[in-house]
């Protein structure tokens, strides 16, 4: 089968990468334009762009999908099948409706729950303990194409968006080659989606703002899933801290005051339990474990995050 690739962001590159080995060829891969990333906001390629041009496959960026020059383009290698994981654009009817086999997408959640941008992140904050990978046939809307595979598995207590991302890329991987195969040989059939449709928008730097009257168990979860990025944050005295790891532990204090303070503990109340901070990441500085960050620091117990 004759494949396009259409992919940005780490969580592609498994599939993009089980997909080469495969029996399958890939044609074609579409990415988003290089960009300004990161503190230094140096020009960069996409990961899936790497993989690509190491690879020796020709890459596509367009500014915009819809553009008649990148759909004409499409058109002329007419593949069998698209394949499309964590792209970033809505691919419009010209081109969903152009290969033979359709546009096949990796969508990080059991659709119809957390149709959207942020899936992996928002399973997490929303206390969610299993989550999967649905394949599915792309339609005209925002993840609602009838589902062709899904896969479930475990949040675990300890995953952050970070570990639970790249489990859920190899799984992708895995029954991407799995619903090509099948789709070939009949095997399957796209079914409707059923039940309770969920969202999960794009995030903001504002959704990881620790609001201490919510429980140490949903800030917990908040933690881990606004890491890495864009990382869950509260004050103190005005500076802005990350909070990179914490876990929810029994006991009882006011909302955001520091309860207990010692060389190496932190624990601060909330609307219901304490929780203890491991990691933290003031501005402008590296992440570090709660001694370090106590180390030089007039912490006193009552001082309040805000």
């Amino acid at each position: 089968m004759n494949i396009v690739f259409f992919g940005t962001p780490e969580f592609a590159v498994a599939p993009f990468k089980k997909l080469l080995r495969s029996r399958h060829k890939i044609v074609a891969v579409v990415t988003q334009p290089d960009r300004q990333r990161g503190r230094g906001r140096h020009v960069s390629a996409s990961p899936v762009k790497v993989q690509a041009d190491n690879s020796g496959i020709t890459v596509l960026q367009p500014l915009k999908v819809k553009f008649p020059d990148f759909i004409g383009a499409m058109k002329k290698i007419l593949p069998d099948s698209i394949v499309v994981v964590a792209y970033g654009q809505i691919l419009p009817p010209e081109i969903i409706q152009l290969p033979k086999f359709g546009c096949i997408n990796i969508h990080a959640s059991l659709l119809p729950k957390y149709r959207g941008a942020a899936p992996i992140n928002w399973a997490i904050v929303n206390g969610e303990i299993k989550t999967g990978v649905t394949t599915m046939l792309m339609d005209e809307g925002m993840d609602t194409g009838p589902v062709l595979l899904q896969r479930e598995t475990e949040i675990k207590p300890d995953d952050t968006a970070g570990t639970l991302s790249q489990r859920l890329s190899e799984t992708g991987a895995e029954l991407l080659i799995e619903t090509l195969e099948r789709i070939e040989d009949g095997t399957v059939q796209p079914e409707p989606q059923t039940g309770e449709a969920t969202y999960a928008p794009i995030l903001k730097k504002n959704d990881g703002h620790i609001q201490w009257r919510k429980s140490s168990r949903e800030i917990s979860d908040l933690v881990r899933g606004m890491t890495p990025r864009p990382g869950a944050f509260t004050y103190l005295k005005g500076e802005r801290i990350k909070i990179l790891k914490a876990v929810s532990i029994e006991g009882s204090g006011e909302e955001g005051i520091i309860y207990r303070v010692t060389k190496d503990i932190l624990y601060t109340g909330t609307g219901r339990g304490l929780l203890s901070l491991l990691e933290l990441q003031p501005a402008g500085k590296p992440p570090m474990p709660v001694k370090a960050f106590l180390q030089g620091r007039d912490m006193r117990e009552g001082m309040r995050f805000d």
